[in-house]
């Protein structure tokens, strides 16, 4: 009996069920309340850009000029520097080792140029006058010989081979004496201006490999390029810098006095921008911050778009104009790298005839 209706009860419940949720279904959907109302744009007619936040100065991304281990790590995040600044210092124990040795090279170039300029030495020259003196009485004493033999009437008593000898070595002799006496001129003048002038010569180029050596020491404390703060310090003592453009900077430091909103504009409204018309900057979560931005410049080359928002309708080969503006720091509490919602009045709008277009600024 029992099992004749359960068959009716369960279809009648698969009904109920059915119809319960075909109305679940066809109930309109609820929908959700954004995190943030967006931002209202100031002009009847505008171009709309995504911004981000920059220095004043561009964020400056700092690099090592050569590899090697830091030593030292001399600022921190936030703080303020002037431009010479040191950052940071790199291991200097090799680089020190070869200024030494360059010094070394250095005083040994002058000491022998100094021993050159000092030339002769006064205890050289009584040797070399005592060997003048000496070949002068050589050659005195041989010329008497020789006058002797040839003074000898009988020809017999002195033979020709032996006035001959004498002969020759009184020759001998004047060479030697030539030669002494040519010694201690020599002596006597001092070092030759060439040789000096080599010297001079050899003592500048180890100046110069020390100056060099002491400039690539110098080159191994990395120094703040501008004044301003630094935003990030992605290095640690112990750590290994490498030299080049790295995925992530060393360190970055720019200018917050007053910040920068770099503008993406889609190619197809490039053509309906005006430089120095109006344009308003708006901090997303909180379309109530907002400021008036000044015009600085536009980047006259046009890029591919890097910052894809995920919309299907939007092109991978899609190309933005870049466009600059500048407000000062005390107007938003906003920071580099922050993403900004932008509006700029559109040239061929209504409000664009009430503004006179400004002159567009040099580059910083």
């Amino acid at each position: 009996m029992v099992r004749k209706y359960v068959l009716p009860v369960l279809a009648l419940g698969g009904f109920i069920f059915a119809l319960w949720m075909a109305w679940q279904l066809n109930r309109p959907v609820v929908a959700a309340k954004p995190v943030a109302d967006p931002p209202a744009p100031p002009y009847e007619s505008k171009i709309s850009g995504s911004g981000i936040v920059e220095a004043g100065t561009r964020n400056i991304a700092v690099a090592a000029p050569v590899s090697g281990v830091v030593d030292k790590v001399l600022v921190r995040v936030a703080q303020r520097v002037q431009t010479g600044t040191a950052l940071f210092v790199l291991d200097e124990r090799q680089a020190r080792a070869v200024l030494a040795v360059k010094e070394k090279a250095w005083a040994e170039a002058g000491a022998r140029l100094a021993r050159l300029r000092a030339a002769p030495r006064g205890e050289e020259l009584p040797p070399a006058r005592a060997r003048v003196q000496e070949a002068e009485a050589v050659l005195a004493d041989l010329k008497l010989q020789l006058k002797a033999a040839e003074d000898i009437g009988d020809p017999r008593a002195v033979s020709r081979e032996d006035v001959n000898k004498r002969r020759y070595a009184v020759q001998a002799a004047e060479a030697r004496l030539a030669q002494a006496r040519t010694s201690l001129d020599l002596l006597t003048a001092g070092t030759w201006k060439a040789d000096l002038e080599v010297a001079r010569t050899e003592v500048e180029r180890a100046g110069a490999e020390v100056q060099a050596a002491r400039v690539e020491i110098e080159r191994l404390t990395v120094r703040a390029p501008v004044a301003g703060h630094v935003l990030q310090v992605n290095i640690r003592a112990g750590e290994f810098a490498a030299a080049g453009p790295t995925a992530q900077p060393l360190m970055l430091v720019g200018d917050l006095d007053r910040l920068q909103v770099r503008v993406d504009i889609d190619e197809n409204d490039a053509w309906r921008f005006q430089p120095g018309l109006a344009a308003t900057a708006f901090v997303r979560g909180n379309p109530r911050l907002k400021t008036a931005l000044s015009f600085e410049y536009v980047e006259p080359y046009v890029i591919p778009k890097k910052s894809l928002t995920g919309d299907s309708t939007e092109r991978v080969d899609t190309r933005v104009m870049q466009v600059v503006y500048s407000f000062p720091r005390t107007a938003l509490a906003v920071y580099p790298g922050q993403l900004m919602d932008v509006y700029i009045q559109d040239k061929s709008g209504p409000d664009s005839q009430k503004a006179k277009p400004a002159v567009e600024k040099g580059r910083p």
